[in-house]
């Protein structure tokens, strides 16, 4: 459980967690498929996640990162193919154990604190104002709280929406480009909230198209590329010396056809 230490307002908390081992790993996905509109997005991809390290999901617009971290967390069903969380696929039992954090944050009209409420409501926490304290401090945002969650700026929106996903104890926080358009400042204290949550236990899967930013935060990257994966490695080896001819003019800077 996220305990996060005293912090000032608006800035990044620090926090240390303690977490049961979770039973959500290995995560397996085996020959996975998806299409839409008669197109194929996701072409046919297995892989296998078994620790917590932080994997990033790199590739050009439309390469299926996205959507498949939609499948991941059971918001769309595949075509074809399997994904096995510790054995299980995804369903409403698990998928409260996970948390999805959109490019663009999903906030209530409501203010700072009612949205972590109401998020915490849908919890049986016997703590939950105790809780929705340390969200505040965690996100920065503990004088802001009455204030209207919809009137922050961009990264204090997302900030809020971090924090509350990861008051909610989760085991696999997935992230949707969480600081795209955000000013500098406002990147550094996601990705603080980002290591924070890698350092607690938490297994992450961010997408981005950031090179700078897959640099500092991927532990591994998987390349996708028209829906099919091209590479899989440790982080370094793929900055160092991409396997694949498109991860290779990806991290050169060339434009994909």
């Amino acid at each position: 459980m996220f305990d996060p230490s005293a912090t000032t307002a608006r800035k990044p908390a620090t926090a240390a967690q303690t977490i049961a081992g979770g039973d959500l790993l290995p995560l397996a996905v085996s020959d996975l498929a998806f299409e839409a509109g008669g197109k194929r997005i996701i072409d046919r991809l297995s892989f296998t996640l078994a620790s917590n390290a932080v994997t990033v999901l790199l590739g050009p617009n439309g390469a299926g990162k996205s959507v498949l971290l939609r499948l991941l967390h059971g918001l769309l069903k595949p075509t074809s193919g399997t994904i096995l969380w510790g054995g299980k696929p995804p369903s409403d039992a698990l998928r409260p154990r996970q948390a999805l954090v959109f490019q663009r944050p999903v906030l209530l009209r409501r203010s700072v604190a009612a949205n972590i409420r109401f998020a915490l409501g849908l919890r049986r926490f016997a703590d939950r104002e105790e809780r929705l304290q340390r969200a505040l401090e965690l996100a920065g945002l503990a004088e802001l709280a009455r204030q209207p969650a919809r009137v922050l700026s961009g990264g204090e929106q997302q900030r809020l929406a971090l924090a509350r996903a990861l008051i909610l104890d989760p085991e696999v926080l997935l992230l949707d480009e969480p600081t795209v358009s955000l000013d500098p400042a406002s990147v550094q204290a996601i990705e603080e909230l980002i290591g924070t949550a890698r350092r607690t236990g938490i297994m992450v899967v961010l997408v981005t198209h950031e090179l700078a930013q897959a640099r500092r935060m991927a532990e591994q990257v998987m390349f996708l590329n028209r829906g099919r994966m091209t590479e899989f490695s440790p982080a370094a080896q793929f900055f160092d010396n991409p396997a694949s001819k498109e991860g290779r003019a990806y991290v050169e800077g060339r434009i994909l056809l």
